[in-house]
């Protein structure tokens, strides 16, 4: 899948026809990652850049399109409406305009649910290093309606220093992004990838981070990945390695109050298609839940 061509993979292909293109969202992202390298390109964005980006999507999400197109459009970032051809839904896709040329910024892409309010997110701060975090990613988005996923724009080990790993630093476009996410006490779940030897016992660490407003779906998350066989280590329970304590994004949400899960998966629930299908699954237990509780406040 990955490096493959598709249809509306180009940001500012032209569009005929009266309705939004048609993308397979998981071809897309897999088209749109397949450049990631250790020694890819990346820049590290100024402070008025990546809140300039952040805006955007504020505005994005409040309904002002004209307005959050002309905010964005002066860090060249643009947006597009898509169809998705699995579900027929329809998003926004926030993108740098940058990416498409020969020296790309890593600062990520975002899609943003357009027939419902946004009332959660999942995230994917790794990409690539983190093999198919991407496209469970995108199996997440597609299994509620009120999702946004926010993708980082470069692998981990880009630049220089931890400059993109985007989980361990506030001064990018991804925390920054989901930084007003939590202002708006929006909820969300940050999707990682372990190493088998890491945590042999383990298919899946589910962790709330540094807070635990995210206490109740993490146990619902535990709870339903184990009833599809996944053997679950629950850091609210017991010590568990790779628990995200560190991640800047669930801190952010702690001090917040908001709810936040930081799950690491093995490699079978990310790259064998059933395997995955079962863990989105179990994820979407969680975001039908947010997307039901906010309806109710």
């Amino acid at each position: 899948m990955r490096g493959s061509h598709s249809k509306g993979e180009n940001p500012s292909a032209d569009q005929h026809g009266d309705g939004p293109p048609s993308v397979d969202l998981a071809r897309s992202v897999a088209a749109y990652t397949s450049r990631f390298a250790p020694d890819g390109a990346f820049r590290p964005p100024s402070r008025t850049e990546r809140e300039t980006v952040a805006d955007g999507v504020g505005l994005l999400l409040d309904g002002h399109r004209e307005q959050a197109e002309q905010r964005l459009a002066e860090v060249d970032f643009a947006v597009r409406t898509i169809a998705d051809s699995s579900t027929g839904r329809r998003f926004a896709e926030v993108y740098d305009r940058v990416d498409q040329g020969p020296a790309p910024r890593g600062w990520g892409r975002v899609l943003v649910d357009l027939e419902h309010p946004v009332r959660w997110s999942v995230q994917v701060p790794h990409p690539v290093a983190d093999q198919d975090t991407e496209l469970l990613g995108v199996r997440v988005l597609r299994g509620a309606p009120g999702g946004l996923l926010v993708i980082a724009g470069a692998h981990r080990k880009s630049g220089e220093g931890n400059a993109s790993d985007v989980a361990h630093r506030r001064d990018t476009v991804f925390h920054t992004i989901c930084a007003e996410l939590v202002r708006r006490q929006v909820p969300g779940v940050q999707l990682h990838g372990f190493a088998e030897k890491s945590a042999p016992r383990y298919d899946v660490i589910a962790s709330t981070g540094a807070g635990e407003d995210g206490l109740t779906a993490g146990r619902r998350l535990a709870d339903a990945l184990g009833d599809r066989d996944f053997a679950v280590c629950r850091a609210w329970a017991r010590s568990c390695p790779l628990a995200g304590r560190d991640n800047v994004q669930g801190r952010a949400a702690a001090d917040a109050g908001v709810p936040f899960l930081h799950v690491e998966f093995a490699p079978g629930p990310r790259t064998n298609t059933r395997q995955a299908a079962r863990a989105a699954e179990a994820l979407s237990v969680v975001t039908r839940g947010w997307a039901r509780s906010a309806l109710a406040g």
